[in-house]
C-alpha cells in the first residue's frame, strides 16, 4: 500500500466515523488480511474490546455501529460479509444459520465452560453456530445508594424510563413486559410464549395481563410517560445516565447490568441494585431472572477468524475481557470481579432460574414489531388514548404465525430459553 493510498484510506475512515456514528479500529500486518469484525459496541466499550483483541496477536479490523442489522444485511447482500459478527439477536443469527451463511463453531472452545441457558445447544441442528462472549443480567432495578426503595410496587413517578435507542427504540418497554410475564407466570409459561408452544400466544392471559399492567402503570403519570417516549435509554448526551440525571426526581431504573456503563465513574460507585419483582406492578414474587448476551458467530471459515473467536470464547480470553472492561461473562470458569455489586450480578447470572431475553430470541420481524408495539402503547397512553392492547397483540400473533409458516425445520432456532438450575 503506497503512502498516498494509506492517507486516503485514513481520511475516508475519519469521514465515515464522523458521519455514520460508528467506530472502526484495526490492527494488521501488511502481509496478512485482518479478520473483519462487526459489533454493536462503540465509545469506551469499543476501545476496551479492541484492547482485548490486540492481546490475541491476530490482525483484525473492528467496526462498531448502532445500526448493526442494516450494516450486516448490506454486507451480506453485497457478498462481502464480515468474518465475525457479535450481536444480541439469537433470532437473527438463527435466520442466517438457516440460510447456510454461518459456519459451525464445533471444536473452537470448550462448550462445558458455558452452562444453561448460555450453553449454545438446544437446537435441532448438531452444530453450534454462536457462543456468548458477554453476558448481562436483567430483572433488576438500579437505585442510588442514598435512596433505597421500599419493598413494594413503585409508582410511575419513581421510575427513570427512556424508550429511545439509535437503531432499536422501544426495546426498554419490551423488557418491562417480558419481566412482568416472567415474574407473574414463571419460566415455563415464559418459555412457551417466546417459542410459541403449548397454546401460549400473544393474546393469552399471561401476556395480555402483563401488558395491561405495564399500560396501567404508564397511565398513572402521563407526563412521565411522555418524557419516557422522548428520552434515550442512556439519558441525555453527555449526561450522567437516567438514574443520576433524575429529571423529575425519579430514583429507580429498570435496566440491565450494562446500565452502569452509562453512569459516570463516581456515580457508578453509588449505584446499587435489587430484584425487580417486588417493585413491579402487582409486586409479584421473584420467579426467575431474565438475562441477555452478545453472541459471536462466524460468516467465514478463515483460519484466522476461527482462531480469534476461539481465543475470545476461551476461559483466558473471557477472564481478560472481564478485567479490561466492566463486563460479565457467561463462561462459568471466569472469576467475577471483586466488588459487592459485581458479585451480586455474577451470582444471579449463574444460579437459580434464568431465561434469555424474549425479544432477542424472536425472529427479527417479530422482535421489531414488538418494539414498535411497546412504543405505540406508551404514545397512546401519553396522549390520553386507549392503548388498544388487544389489537396490538392480535397483530403480533398474525405476524408470528406468518413467520412460522415461512420457516423451515428450524434447525438453528433455540429450543430452550430458560434454565431452572
Amino acid at each position: 500500500m503506497t503512502r498516498r493510498l494509506r492517507i486516503l484510506v485514513f481520511l475516508l475512515a475519519m469521514v465515515l466515523i464522523a458521519a455514520g456514528g460508528l467506530v472502526m479500529a484495526w490492527a494488521r500486518h501488511d502481509d496478512e488480511e485482518p479478520v473483519s469484525i462487526l459489533g454493536t459496541w462503540t465509545g469506551e466499550q469499543a476501545t476496551q474490546f479492541t484492547t482485548l483483541l490486540r492481546g490475541f496477536g491476530i490482525p483484525f479490523r473492528y467496526q462498531g455501529t448502532a445500526a448493526q442489522r442494516e450494516v450486516l444485511l448490506s454486507k451480506v447482500q453485497s457478498g462481502e460479509p464480515p468474518d465475525l459478527v457479535i450481536m444480541p439477536g439469537l433470532g437473527e443469527l438463527a435466520e442466517y444459520a438457516d440460510q447456510h451463511r454461518l459456519y459451525p463453531l464445533n471444536g473452537l472452545y470448550d462448550p462445558q465452560e458455558y452452562g444453561a441457558p448460555w450453553k449454545p445447544t438446544g437446537t435441532a441442528s448438531a452444530h453450534v453456530y454462536w457462543v456468548p462472549v458477554k453476558a448481562d443480567l436483567k430483572s433488576v432495578v438500579w437505585y442510588r445508594q442514598d435512596h433505597p426503595p421500599a419493598d413494594s410496587p413503585a409508582p410511575m413517578g419513581s421510575w427513570c424510563v427512556g424508550m429511545g435507542d439509535d437503531g432499536a427504540s422501544g426495546w426498554p418497554g419490551t423488557d418491562w413486559i417480558e419481566d412482568l410475564v416472567l415474574q407473574r407466570s414463571g419460566p415455563a409459561v415464559y418459555e412457551d410464549w417466546v417459542l410459541g408452544r403449548n397454546g401460549v400466544t400473544w393474546g393469552s392471559a399471561p401476556v395480555r395481563a402483563a401488558w395491561e399492567a405495564w399500560a396501567g402503570l404508564l397511565r398513572k403519570d402521563r407526563t412521565a410517560a411522555r418524557h419516557a417516549l422522548l428520552t434515550d435509554h442512556r439519558g441525555a448526551p453527555g449526561g450522567r445516565g437516567l438514574l443520576f440525571d433524575a429529571w423529575h426526581g425519579c430514583f429507580l431504573e429498570h435496566q440491565g447490568s450494562f446500565a452502569r456503563s452509562f453512569y459516570r465513574a463516581a456515580d457508578a460507585e453509588r449505584a446499587r441494585l435489587t430484584d425487580s419483582a417486588p417493585l413491579l406492578p402487582g409486586g409479584p414474587a421473584v420467579r426467575a431472572h431474565e438475562v441477555s448476551g452478545d453472541f459471536a458467530a462466524l460468516f467465514s471459515d478463515r483460519p484466522q477468524a476461527r482462531t480469534l473467536l476461539g481465543r475470545l470464547a476461551s476461559r483466558a480470553g473471557q477472564q481478560k475481557w472481564a478485567q479490561v472492561a466492566d463486563v460479565f461473562s457467561a463462561n462459568r470458569r471466569v472469576t467475577p470481579r471483586g466488588g459487592t455489586v459485581e458479585r451480586e450480578i455474577a451470582e444471579r447470572l449463574r444460579t437459580g432460574p434464568r431465561c434469555l431475553d424474549a425479544s432477542d430470541v424472536m425472529a427479527p420481524a417479530v422482535r421489531d414489531a414488538f418494539y414498535e408495539a411497546a412504543l405505540e402503547t406508551i404514545a397512546r397512553v401519553a396522549e390520553g388514548r386507549n392503548p388498544g392492547i388487544a389489537d396490538l397483540l392480535r397483530d403480533l400473533q398474525r405476524l408470528q404465525d406468518a413467520q412460522s409458516a415461512q420457516a423451515d425445520d428450524g434447525r438453528a432456532t433455540p429450543q430452550t430459553v430458560c434454565s431452572t438450575r
